[in-house]
């Protein structure tokens, strides 16, 4: 049986009525807007099952949107995303999807679009609590929480590039919580997702952008 801790059962301090619904959407759109190397130009939600049924009642789509203009789960700001959204030129829409029925009842996919023209697709589940999981990016299947400093690497999946990785790691004595690799196929993009327990340097980051067969490297700080 796993540990309950009591956070898990009352959740983070937030602004909203649900830590679901308001705590762990944020947290999703804002995991996904870390992952773009500009300013957010265009994003789209898709939402599913309870997120596409009472999104707007529960304050999903303001937290979606704060999330993306990079507010916590404590800013005040939050009620008031809709209009600091369109202040800041963002262009945004909400699709609901009640028709797949094979997905947790708390996802959303995010299409987010940087003003350089970088593309990132994601999609989130938020599992109570404030909690989340991130299970696809670009549409390869992932599996991270958010809650430590970590780094995402888009790679060739070709020998060596994971060594390249950890060797880099190792010099900059950083000490790994989780690392995980995941691909499309053999030979295909994958991902190398390391989860840290201390700050990862934006010089490992570097580094590792500078090895062969690296095609982008994303720093999440928490």
């Amino acid at each position: 049986m796993a540990d309950t801790g009591i956070f898990d059962i009352i959740g983070p301090n937030m602004v909203g009525p649900s830590s679901s619904h308001t705590a762990g959407a944020l947290r999703i759109a804002l995991l996904a807007g870390k992952m773009l190397h500009s300013r957010p130009a265009s994003v789209q939600f898709i939402l599913y099952g309870s997120f596409a049924r009472t999104y707007r009642g529960h304050g999903t789509d303001r937290a979606l949107l704060a999330g993306i203009l990079g507010m916590n789960t404590e800013d005040l700001r939050i009620r008031d995303s809709f209009s600091l959204a369109d202040q800041a030129g963002l262009q945004y829409s909400f699709e609901e999807n009640t028709e797949n029925r094979e997905v947790h009842p708390n996802t959303v996919d995010i299409s987010l679009r940087g003003e350089d023209g970088e593309e990132v697709r994601i999609t989130g589940v938020s599992v109570g609590g404030g909690a989340v999981r991130i299970t696809r990016i670009n549409g390869v299947k992932v599996r991270f929480s958010g809650e430590y400093n970590t780094l995402i690497v888009r790679q060739l999946d070709t020998p060596g590039v994971v060594a390249a990785i950890t060797r880099v790691l190792a010099e900059h004595h950083i000490n790994i919580a989780f690392m995980r690799m995941y691909r499309e196929g053999k030979g295909d993009i994958a991902y190398t997702i390391v989860e840290a327990d201390g700050q990862i340097p934006e010089a490992a980051a570097q580094e590792i952008r500078s090895q062969d067969n690296i095609h982008n490297v994303t720093l999440i700080t928490i």
